[in-house]
């Protein structure tokens, strides 16, 4: 609980300070649950939100008992939903900064544990532990949808309020926007008996697999002024490529471009170009997986193979491994090559 981003890290919010903007944030934090690993000491010049993975949407208490409702450094607990909290504070941080440049990183906890609408009850009260029963108060765990939809519902909304901020303030044009998630939804969940949860559509797998259903989620640009309306891309773009985009976009001078995880994705959103083919890896446990364009390899226990190609088989149901062992033995190889980098800096960071 007192391990958390360190505060060696240069972020994109503190890169962007640096060259004048004003940054802030608002809901899930989720890397530091309390001060000095709060967003305040990474950068953001303004942080409202919470500094838990969860929190009990109507009282703000985490999984853990504890009160979970941050102004920079200070626990200030709000009453109301948290996606109307979050909201209401985003337009006002745009409203305040309309006249100069801004960084706003809204973060909703919904559609996360525990599961709320608008109308369901709260559940946790202060200095009871519920890592046992971090779900809410679900009737049916047979159908969780009805609250997950309308924990969605909540949240386009929020979408929509802040995208009319910018319309009024005249600041459409100027602005870049991005939605996109962190990773996809679960289905079931069988520890608690939970069915019928969301929909991860066409892809196997859910939240915490690393088939695409775990991984794969909606990425969606929009800057009337440079990005053209209604095209699609299926380039592989990670979240990690916004940092290097956004110091290439405005200009920063934070760190060479070839030191960071993510590759400038600039020339995808303003002309739709196509980026050199790169892998890259996620890993779950004993659970691993690489993808390198079209071909996905998921290594399964850490001895079982499955090789798809997603171009033809977006569902991962038709296993290649056996078909094309070269290929097999080479990504595996470039896997291992991203684990040994990866591994050892998690370990001691």
């Amino acid at each position: 609980i007192d391990d958390g981003l360190p505060d060696t890290a240069y972020t994109i919010a503190e890169a962007l300070r640096d060259i004048g903007y004003n940054t802030g944030m608002f809901g899930k934090w989720h890397l530091g649950v309390k001060p000095p690993l709060l967003p305040s000491n990474q950068g953001f010049n303004e942080f409202i939100g919470l500094g838990y993975g969860d929190g009990d949407h109507f009282t703000h208490i985490d999984r853990l008992g504890n009160k979970d409702w941050w102004h920079n450094d200070k626990l200030e607990m709000e009453a109301g939903y948290s996606v109307d909290l979050i909201t209401n504070h985003s337009i006002n941080f745009i409203n305040k900064n309309k006249n100069g440049p801004f960084f706003l990183y809204v973060s909703h906890l919904a559609i996360h544990f525990p599961w709320q609408g608008p109308g369901d009850p709260p559940q946790r009260i202060e200095g009871r532990d519920y890592r046992h029963d971090k779900w809410g108060i679900i009737p049916d765990r047979k159908n969780v949808q009805p609250h997950i939809k309308a924990m969605v519902e909540a949240l386009d909304e929020s979408v929509g309020k802040i995208m009319k901020t910018l319309r009024e303030l005249d600041l459409e044009k100027k602005t870049l926007v991005i939605f996109t998630s962190d990773n996809g939804g679960y289905i079931q969940y069988k520890s608690g008996g939970f069915e019928n949860i969301s929909s991860n559509g066409p892809l196997r797998g859910q939240k915490g697999t690393i088939y695409e259903g775990g991984h794969r989620v909606p990425f969606i640009a929009y800057w009337p002024e440079r990005i053209k309306a209604g095209e699609i891309s299926d380039e592989i773009v990670m979240t990690m490529d916004m940092y290097p985009s956004f110091i290439k976009l405005t200009g920063g001078n934070s760190l060479n471009e070839a030191s960071l995880d993510g590759r400038n994705i600039l020339p995808i959103l303003f002309e739709n170009k196509k980026l050199p083919v790169r892998p890259v890896c996620w890993k779950k446990g004993k659970n691993r997986a690489i993808r390198v364009g079209v071909w996905k390899l998921n290594i399964i226990d850490g001895i079982n193979y499955e090789l798809y190609d997603l171009s033809k088989d977006i569902g991962e149901s038709h296993n290649l491994s056996n078909e094309k062992p070269a290929l097999v033995k080479k990504m595996l190889k470039q896997y291992w090559k991203w684990e040994e980098d990866v591994i050892p800096f998690i370990k001691n960071k």
